[in-house]
């Protein structure tokens, strides 16, 4: 009995140390499966981290040379050209091809979607305006933004790589290119496992990239109002809503969904996206199982079966081995696949990539880089780097360079020139980052390229343009000083008067001419206004017309009078408004000429010109007295013997008595040329009757004579001198001649009106019209005298004519005061 109670206290130690054992070993496993799990997340996180980050930045590269092909600059500057627009379309469809992005489009500086590779479909976006994303706002900066969201056309999640676009030469963007690519791509392409999950979520939580679809656009957390308006209104994920996914975080390594599953937590950073961060999630479940499963299934035979201790053992190990190598080939795949992404990156990320041993040999090169440099790979690798740089490139870097790298093992933006396979010299700027071995030395470096060359020439043209700029302002200003000069002799020297005026009329500038007229001097006039410095009778005349040209915004030709020391004397100013740069009137200016003397001689011309025609006038109506009373007497008498004679001779001589009769025909025509000639000599009817009844009877007089039919239309007009009546007269005469030898004319009309103390007179023909400009001096002196009568009754003649459409003189003129009204008749009323 002690035997089997010792055995049986012995078999219950030995089932307890061995149950406590297994207790404490399953926790021991447990706890190490769950620190290692914690480790490989973090590996595993960090790798799908450098995906990510590979992912969201593959485009920086072509969205830059995108943003600098010529056909974009061409077309944003000729927007409304169609050769243009195909050009650049050509090029966007050429990006969105070879870079298998979902669409490129061109942007104005208002945001503004000018052309598109999608252009055809039904989700286009040429003529939307995102003016409103952050790719746009930002685009004066120099460097590619990548932007995460939904399209508010497609509904399609992308991301946006965007580059202003800069004119030549310029410094403010004027466009912005973008491509936009699939983030489902992306999310192909992370190859996770059923138990894990990928969250990639904005600054505000919302899930924008996951392995999960029924995640995507929930919050991590449960957004507040003021959250949510803010997403809202950044349209970036659409308009909502965006509920809470029903995480719940236990502590910074633990969370639980909505079904009660925890899962171990790791939290990232993207670095080139602010506020972004990755969460990866893995079930702890599966953790567990991993420890609990093997045991479970290597303890239960163990006691069931004592007696095959040995053999369940080794079996358990077998299981055991079998599980480590499944887990390792498991490892070792995901590693594999890891390199191969790796690979696929390093060898199409459009960028020259190299690495090099301790030795400077080439020991890798990227596809770009063998594209761009023009060697194979075979070509390249195992030959030192040198052997690719110029000689002054080579120098640097064997002295300088490769010393300073391999002791820090860091470079950045060094500048190389790299000797391409045909020859051809491009400028680079090299970064680089070394990987050591444990002993801390470097082994080798990841060095990326990038091409310069264009850039550089674009700084050389830029310095170039700046000495040339600088050369022609220097030869502006040259002109500038020597015009200056010339306007200052002419404005000292010419002996016009000059001034020039702001809108609030002060005085900026005055010649020497106004300075010795006024007494005044250029510094002590300016600023001041005109009755500051002016006699009162020259300030009024001044500011009229200056307001006069500052109200209709066009020059104007005034005479103005200006008392001096010998007397009052006559100016001719030209007055003009002033320009400022945007086109707006700043000021008044005005050149005045002294046209005294010449006033003086029209005036004398004038009182000779009315002299020559009173006393021509007076020796008119003296012949035609003379005609009318002598010779129309003596023809009369003539006529009266001839009659006599006829008479006589009737019956005793019929030839005689017939010679008579045509005596009396051709006195008879002599009596009426003769009445006529007194006539338009000087109108009897004019002195003794008046206008109207004068006009009357030169019309009549004219339609008889011509055949062309002539109104006369009046109203009752006044008494008036002498000197308006006969001029009024005379215009009307020449006129109608003028209208009998040139007009081809069917109808006339004389219209007379008397409008207050104004006489308005014009004489409107129908016939074939002419050029007042293109009269000659011979064809003109018959308008001319019109004028001159005109001028000399006090009044203005106006001449208006065109081609095939008639012709229009008008006479108007001031009558004096006090005159009686008459009628046609020519009786007073």
């Amino acid at each position: 009995m002690k035997l089997r109670l010792i055995l049986l206290v012995l078999s219950l130690l030995a089932i307890l140390s061995t149950s406590t054992g297994g207790l404490l070993y399953y926790q021991a496993l447990k706890e190490s499966a769950f620190k290692d799990a914690e480790r490989q997340t973090v590996s595993r996180l960090a790798m799908i981290q450098r995906n990510l980050e590979a992912y969201l930045s593959e485009n920086h590269k072509p969205v830059r040379t995108l943003a600098g092909m010529q056909q974009l600059r061409d077309y944003l500057t000729r927007s409304g050209d169609s050769r243009a627009q195909r050009e650049a379309n050509a090029v966007l469809d050429l990006f969105q091809s070879s870079l298998k992005a979902e669409v490129c489009y061109l942007m104005d500086q208002n945001g503004i979607t000018l052309a598109s590779s999608n252009r055809h479909a039904r989700d286009s976006f040429v003529g939307k305006n995102f003016s409103f994303r952050p790719y746009f706002q930002e685009a004066n900066l120099e460097a590619p933004s990548t932007y995460l969201a939904l399209g508010t056309t497609s509904g399609k999640r992308g991301i946006y790589y965007s580059y202003p676009i800069f004119e030549t030469g310029g410094e403010e963007p004027f466009g912005l290119a973008v491509i936009k690519s699939s983030v489902e791509l992306v999310e192909k392409n992370l190859d996770l496992f059923d138990d894990e999950i990928i969250l990639m979520v904005d600054p505000m939580g919302i899930i924008f990239v996951s392995n999960h679809r029924d995640l995507l656009f929930k919050s991590i957390h449960e957004l507040s109002p003021q959250e949510e308006l803010s997403v809202r209104n950044s349209r970036q994920f659409g308009q909502g809503p965006w509920p809470s996914a029903s995480f719940e975080f236990v502590d910074a390594h633990h969370v639980r969904d909505a079904r009660g599953t925890d899962y171990l937590l790791n939290r990232m950073s993207l670095e080139k996206h602010t506020g972004w961060d990755v969460l990866y999630l893995k079930k702890r479940q599966t953790i567990a199982n991993n420890v609990s499963e093997p045991l479970i299934r290597s303890t239960g035979p163990i006691i069931l079966s004592l007696c095959i201790l040995i053999g369940i053992s080794v079996f358990f190990l077998y299981r055991e081995a079998s599980a480590e190598i499944r887990r390792r080939r498991t490892a070792e795949a995901a590693l594999r696949q890891s390199e191969e992404r790796y690979r696929y990156l390093y060898h199409h990320t459009p960028a020259m990539l190299h690495s090099i041993d301790a030795q400077e040999r080439l020991v890798s090169v990227s596809d770009h880089w063998s594209e761009v440099m023009g060697y194979s790979r075979e070509e390249a690798i195992g030959r030192p780097l040198t052997q690719f740089l110029t000689p002054e490139s080579r120098r640097r870097a064997e002295t300088e360079v490769f010393p300073r790298f391999f002791r820090s093992g860091f470079c950045k933006d060094v500048a190389y020139q790299f000797v391409k396979k045909d020859g051809g010299i491009i400028d680079i700027l090299l970064s680089a980052i070394a990987d050591r071995d444990l002993a801390d030395n470097s082994v080798r470096s990841l060095a990326v390229s990038i091409d310069v060359t264009e850039r550089n020439r674009a700084v050389a043209d830029l310095e170039r343009a700046k000495e040339e700029l600088a050369r022609y302002s220097k030869e502006l200003e040259g002109q500038v000083r020597k015009r200056t000069r010339e306007i200052s002799s002419i404005l000292k020297y010419t002996p016009d008067m000059v001034y020039f005026k702001d809108t609030r009329g002060c005085y900026r500038l005055v010649n020497t001419r106004f300075e010795d007229i006024f007494g005044v001097s250029n510094a002590e006039i300016r600023g001041c206004r005109d009755q500051d410095v002016l006699p009162p009778e020259v300030v009024d005349q001044f500011c009229r017309n200056d307001k006069r040209v500052l109200d209709q915004g066009r020059s104007a030709m005034v005479e103005e009078a200006i008392p001096q020391a010998d007397g009052m004397h006559t100016y001719l100013a030209v007055r003009f408004p002033v320009y400022n740069t945007r086109g707006i009137v700043d000021g008044v200016g005005a050149i005045s000429t002294d046209i005294t003397a010449l006033k003086k001689a029209q005036n004398q011309l004038r009182r000779l010109s009315g002299a020559i025609m009173e006393g021509q006038e007076k020796e008119r109506a003296a012949i035609a007295r003379e005609l009318h009373d002598e010779l129309g007497q003596v023809l009369t008498a003539l006529r009266m013997e001839a009659v006599w004679l006829r008479d006589h001779l009737g019956e005793r001589d019929p030839q005689a008595a017939e010679r008579a009769l045509t005596m009396c025909r051709l006195i008879d025509k002599n009596i009426q040329d003769v009445r006529g000639l007194a006539k338009r000599l000087r109108p009897v009817v004019l002195d003794d009757l008046g206008l109207v009844d004068a006009l009357e009877n030169l019309t009549a007089d004219f339609e008889s004579r011509t055949g062309i039919s002539c109104i006369l239309e009046h109203t009752p007009v006044p008494a008036m001198h002498d000197t308006i009546a006969t001029a009024a007269y005379r215009i009307v005469q020449e006129a109608l001649t003028n209208v009998a030898r040139h007009a081809s004319a069917a109808h006339v009309t004389v219209h007379l009106r008397h409008s207050g103390d104004r006489l308005e007179l014009s004489v409107a023909d129908d016939g074939r019209g002419f050029d007042l400009g293109s009269l000659g001096e011979a064809e003109g002196l018959g308008v001319a005298g019109m004028r001159e009568r005109a001028g000399l009754a006090g009044g203005v003649l106006i001449m208006e004519s065109h081609l095939g459409e008639g012709t229009r003189a008008s006479f108007q003129a001031r009558l004096t005061s006090g005159a009686t009204s008459i009628h046609n008749t020519g009786t007073e009323s």
